[in-house]
């Protein structure tokens, strides 16, 4: 039998639920990025596009970040309502904030880029989740991968995915091959954390309305 019943009411979450969760998918996410940016590689969404830009120009990732996630929020406000955009700013203004935090907060003097990949790779995505489950995201490409997975029933890990193959594709010609390679690793690991855990049927609680 599955392990959701069917014909169970959807439970909705209460606020203070989905403040922890929202605190503990930025703090985790966040800590993955700092993974991602010491060892030099990258991930998908509008995050590797800031991540590319902060390698090329030496700008940090945090403002970039949160300047390239702008232009979505009016698709998050007219497909996914207000309280998801409001939900989704927090969380890409909190998650710009810490990771430009970040080297004040913590230092590495050793990082494994083969373990950055995985362990920073699982932490994006089991951030990611956190906040997909409380109807809030990191913004950019996963609005439209909520969206498309609400109208379409395309599952939002699977479009991240192909998104993520094009941006690495690009990463070739400003990262080392090598860093690229372990970078696709780490995202296909964050991609099947969300495409194995977040999808319709799989999880019925809800924030509310």
């Amino acid at each position: 039998m599955s392990s959701v019943e069917i014909g169970a009411p959807v439970v909705a979450h209460k606020l203070w639920e989905d403040v922890l969760a929202m605190v503990l998918g930025v703090a985790v996410a966040a800590l993955g990025l700092f993974f991602y940016s010491q060892a030099q590689l990258l991930i998908g969404s509008t995050a590797g596009m800031a991540l590319l830009i902060s390698y090329v120009s030496g700008w940090s990732f945090g403002p970039v970040f949160f300047v390239i996630n702008l232009p979505f929020y009016w698709l998050a406000a007219r497909r996914m309502g207000i309280r998801f955009t409001i939900k989704t700013f927090i969380a890409v203004a909190g998650l710009s904030s810490l990771t430009w935090a970040m080297p004040e907060l913590m230092t590495i003097d050793h990082l494994n880029a083969f373990y950055a990949a995985l362990a920073g790779g699982a932490m994006i995505g089991l951030g990611i989740l956190f906040l997909f489950r409380h109807r809030a995201s990191l913004g950019g490409v996963n609005i439209l991968a909520l969206y498309l997975q609400d109208a379409r029933g395309i599952r939002a890990g699977h479009i991240q995915l192909a998104i993520d193959t094009l941006l690495m594709i690009v990463a070739l010609f400003v990262l080392p091959w090598d860093r690229v390679a372990l970078s696709v690793l780490g995202a296909v690991v964050l991609n099947m954390i969300v495409a194995i855990n977040h999808r319709p049927g799989r999880y019925l609680g809800e924030s509310r309305p």
